[in-house]
């Protein structure tokens, strides 16, 4: 991780200095944590929307991950812009990091996609979010980032309701084990993504990192549903719109800053803010009804976030907080 100069940080001028690439670093002041958090739970309530507006758009669902994506450049680089973005030289490792990331993000897309037809709401995003595990050990064992008592509490609170969740709603069918395999896959490559964002997100502004990780995931997206023969062309623009809007610039958009802030282990308890929300919307949308577990799981998943957040200090970031680090836009 990239570590700025001490004596850059003595004294905070009115107006930012310079990056060594010539381009304005990000104001040295730090977020409420109120407020972090607040973007979080916000982006993983966007996110949980994704698998509704996938099941209504009329093109295959790989294709409807290239939408998503190529839709949702245009109001990233308006973001971006407006955040005073403006080309810049990247090192060779930045650009192979960004570039792995938005491979990933592809994959993680098309075979959540895939699986999202083959299963409940509930199923998808709760296989499609196994991050909420498998981030926080990468966190234990490699960021060296330890969770405190309460946050281990809150943990295994949410692991047990998650278990809830999953004992609730999944069946084990034919029909749902297919859907459920590709979304067990889109998870493993989605903690992937995170991992590379994270270490992008020490150099470059939240917006700046989404908007290069996205256009790096467009082409195979394509290449992939061409591949498969899948519908790419829509008659009705209105569910990719609103995926590529609420999923990939609210949703990720807010998911990528707050990578910049909380540890790996709060990131993942939040994930399970998406099965509880993706629940609902089966349940009101396909009849897709939530039993007294269900329900039971949601408390124990909000009972678990409350208690992260509360055991979390205002700057629990992965490595160091963002108004420490000269992060470029």
């Amino acid at each position: 991780m990239h570590r700025p100069d001490p004596q850059r940080l003595s004294s905070v001028p009115d107006t930012p200095p310079d990056t060594p690439h010539g381009v304005p670093a990000a104001p040295a002041i730090a977020a409420p944590g109120l407020i972090a958090f607040a973007a979080l739970v916000v982006a993983n309530v966007a996110l949980a929307f994704g698998p509704w507006f996938v099941r209504a758009t009329e093109v295959g669902p790989v294709a409807a991950g290239f939408w998503r994506l190529t839709l949702a450049v245009p109001f990233l680089v308006v973001l971006a812009v407006q955040q005073g973005a403006r080309p810049m030289r990247l090192g060779w490792k930045l650009w192979a990091g960004l570039l792995a990331g938005g491979v990933c993000f592809a994959a993680d897309l098309g075979t959540w996609h895939l699986g999202i037809l083959r299963t409940t709401l509930a199923n998808a995003t709760l296989f499609g979010n196994v991050a909420t595990l498998i981030f926080p050990i990468y966190g234990f064992l490699i960021a060296r980032s330890w969770p405190t008592r309460t946050q281990a509490f809150a943990l295994a609170l949410a692991a047990a309701g998650g278990a809830l969740l999953l004992g609730r709603s999944y069946q084990l069918d034919a029909k749902n084990l297919a859907g459920d395999l590709f979304c067990l896959l889109a998870g493993v490559l989605y903690t992937v993504y995170f991992i590379l964002m994270a270490r992008a997100r020490a150099t470059l502004a939240p917006v700046s990192a989404l908007t290069l990780s996205t256009l790096a995931g467009i082409a195979p997206l394509l290449l992939f549903a061409l591949a498969m023969g899948e519908r790419v062309l829509p008659a009705h623009w209105t569910p990719l719109i609103g995926l590529a809007l609420c999923s990939q610039v609210l949703g990720q958009g807010l998911m990528i800053y707050a990578l910049g802030r909380f540890t790996p282990l709060v990131i993942g308890i939040a994930l399970l803010i998406q099965p509880v929300v993706a629940g609902i919307v089966g349940w009101l949308v396909y009849g897709e009804r939530l039993g007294t577990a269900d329900l039971v799981g949601v408390v124990m998943v909000a009972a678990a976030l409350v208690l992260v957040r509360r055991g979390a200090p205002l700057e629990d970031t992965l490595d160091t907080p963002d108004f420490e680090r000269q992060e470029t836009v």
